[in-house]
């Protein structure tokens, strides 16, 4: 059984971990933010070790194993909450965020589990991935001469923009 400096610290760091995903995304004008993802780590670090209190010392029973396969199921409709697709099936924004939200918990987990090594590598590789994911991946492209976007259809006189060409305008 863990002692109160060993919870405090377990959830203490999840929390700081999600909140610090939730900021990135906050200060990108994201729909999730440091609030929420905070919750997202810290209620899953809460789970694991409420979960982990019940078997013996650094042991994952089919219990721990059942809670957090339930986390990483439920947190999927939060993911799927900020997920927008705008105007037409090439557009879809959120996504990012969806998988920030899907971070956050399995950091979460690993904090619930106590396993800083883990913790400590993920968290540094994902901000790698949020600071300078999208820059490599248009360097990426010029250089290899990926697909661009495809080009937006005009909308047809009398057609509102956002009908489709199944829908009569007006």
């Amino acid at each position: 059984m863990a002692d109160w400096s060993e919870i405090v610290l377990r959830l203490g760091a999840a929390t700081l971990a999600g909140g610090a995903i939730g900021l990135d995304r906050d200060l990108r004008g994201k729909p999730i933010g440091l609030k929420t993802l905070g919750l997202v780590s810290l209620s899953t670090a809460t789970v694991v070790l409420l979960a982990l209190q019940a078997v013996d010392p650094g042991k994952f029973t089919d219990a721990v194993s059942r809670v957090i396969q339930g986390v990483l199921t439920g947190i999927g409709f939060l993911g799927a909450g900020v997920i927008v697709r705008r105007g037409d099936q090439y557009h879809v924004h959120g996504l990012t965020s969806a998988a920030c939200a899907f971070f956050a918990a399995c950091v979460g987990i690993v904090c619930g589990a106590g396993h800083w090594p883990i913790v400590l590598t993920a968290l540094m590789l994902a901000f790698l991935l949020l600071t300078f994911g999208k820059r490599t991946e248009r360097w990426l492209h010029n250089v290899l001469g990926g697909k661009e976007d495809p080009p937006q259809p005009e909308a047809a006189p009398g057609q509102s923009s956002d009908a489709g060409p199944h829908q009569p305008g007006r």
